[in-house]
């Protein structure tokens, strides 16, 4: 291999991130799959190429790939640049072992086991236990994993066959994972039942109640719910010291899904968003959003030490677990080869530690203030509903009178293939929304000026036609 291109690569990465100091960085260069198709070299040679060629496509790819470090990226929960972070990122890649023993990943795996701890006590977990896992839907899926195994009944070996259907519960406005979940660890999916919200996308605890009771009278056994904390849509917050007094009322696992909201708990001005989350038995969360480290990162944690590696039977691994047991951290992992994901998050959080992340947090918050400001100062947007967390939802009204979902959605496209911004869209009942989220911590409210003149722009661009 060309070592010497290392230089090469390198000086390719340093003028990206130079790129990311522009206020205004293009969020994409928009194609066709067929365009794009033919704009890059993909064919893949019987005798290979040589190593510039590598460092053509890597800046094609840079060049075509949508630049979520862009200050105009408000479509998904995850954006920005994180330079401590990347550097670790760097470091798992190169030095390539597996999360799973002492052994092998030593300085890992004391790391992960820190972070674990860390994030336990934050939970408010004071002797939780917990692993990264590869995504929030991994976790969401542990969870309901580790709720079906504590039931007894020796699941672990003798399968759900003979046991009463199992029912599982969560909000209408819960993540699709945990329908994945519930076909993964085998009740079905038509045995996770969702539950009602309100207006603000929040579950009805009532209605849990009524249809755990239900399931009761249908011989049923059910075992376990998961809150959500904050929603994809809505960033709506469960009541989960409700959902909480329910679960135990009915001896029903109590997760909560933090993927996003998670990250509340490190500003002591909004942790109290999740004062409950204590009650839970476990908690997804992924640091890969608000703390804005490189995908994927996300954590399960459990209030109970132990119960993850009890999930497991018996591990036939002479060749494998030796030594220092507490750190050989795969003895509780659903995977064997399993990457390490703990040093970009500890190296950006040993740089900007509790306090910068803190003020990382709170401008996230004031950011959202800013744009639903913007949003009820503007006679042609409209707030569909009122800003909770860190979403804020709004549509554009045109003065003649038209499909607004369509116009809506279209309005948002154009934007896109314009590539000067990119956010996202959903549904609030039957009406398209324009979903504003920003996890970028590092946006101003200059960016915010910028993406409504954007957006109001192409709004009345496509007003005329």
């Amino acid at each position: 291999m060309e070592t010497k291109s290392l230089s090469n690569f390198f000086s390719i990465i340093n003028d990206y991130f130079e790129k990311d100091e522009q206020e205004n960085k293009e969020v994409l260069k928009y194609f066709s799959p067929e365009e794009l198709k033919h704009k890059v070299d993909l064919k893949i040679k019987k005798d290979g190429d040589n190593i510039d060629k590598i460092l053509n496509f890597i800046n094609d790819y840079l060049t075509y790939n949508v630049k979520s470090d862009s200050k105009q990226f408000f479509n998904q929960l995850y954006g920005g640049n994180n330079l401590p972070a990347f550097y670790g990122e760097v470091l798992t890649t190169l030095t390539n072992t597996a999360a799973h023993t002492y052994e092998v990943a030593p300085l890992a795996m004391i790391i992960e086991k820190m972070l674990i701890e860390k994030m336990c006590k934050l939970v408010g977990f004071e002797n939780g236990d917990g692993i990264f896992a590869t995504g929030g839907s991994n976790s969401n899926m542990i969870a309901m994993f580790s709720a079906r195994n504590k039931l007894g009944f020796d699941i672990k070996n003798k399968g759900i066959y003979n046991l009463p259907i199992l029912k599982a519960f969560v909000s209408d406005q819960a993540h699709y994972s945990h329908e994945t979940s519930a076909n993964t660890i085998g009740i079905g999916r038509d045995n996770l039942i969702k539950i009602k919200s309100d207006k603000n996308g929040k579950m009805i605890p009532e209605e849990l109640e009524k249809e755990i009771l239900k399931a009761k009278e249908e011989g049923a056994l059910p075992f376990y719910v998961a809150a959500t904390a904050a929603t994809t849509m809505l960033t709506a917050i469960d009541p989960l010291d409700k959902i909480s007094v329910i679960a135990k009322k009915h001896n029903l696992w109590f997760h909560v899904d933090a993927a996003l909201g998670g990250s509340f708990l490190l500003s002591k001005k909004y942790k109290y968003l999740l004062k409950d989350i204590r009650l839970a038995d476990s908690v997804a969360w992924n640091p890969h959003k608000l703390m804005n480290i490189p995908l994927i990162t996300s954590v399960i944690l459990t209030k109970e030490t132990g119960r993850l590696k009890q999930n497991l039977t018996h591990l036939s691994s002479d060749y494998l677990f030796h030594s220092n047991a507490d750190y050989n951290l795969g003895e509780k992992s659903l995977q064997c080869g399993r990457r390490i994901d703990s040093i970009k998050l500890f190296t950006a959080w040993k740089y900007y530690g509790d306090n910068g992340y803190e003020k990382r947090i709170d401008n996230l918050f004031e950011i959202a203030k800013y744009v639903e400001k913007k949003v009820k100062e503007n006679p042609k947007l409209e707030l569909q509903v009122e800003r909770q967390t860190l979403s804020v939802c709004f549509r554009y009204i045109p003065e003649k009178k038209v499909d607004l979902n369509k116009f809506n959605i279209q309005l948002r496209e154009n934007l896109m293939k314009s590539g000067k911004a990119l956010v996202n869209y959903g549904y609030v009942g039957k009406e398209a929304t324009i979903r504003f989220i920003n996890v970028n911590p590092d946006v101003s409210t200059n960016n915010i000026d910028t993406f409504f003149k954007f957006f109001l722009k192409e709004a009345e661009i496509l007003e005329q036609k």
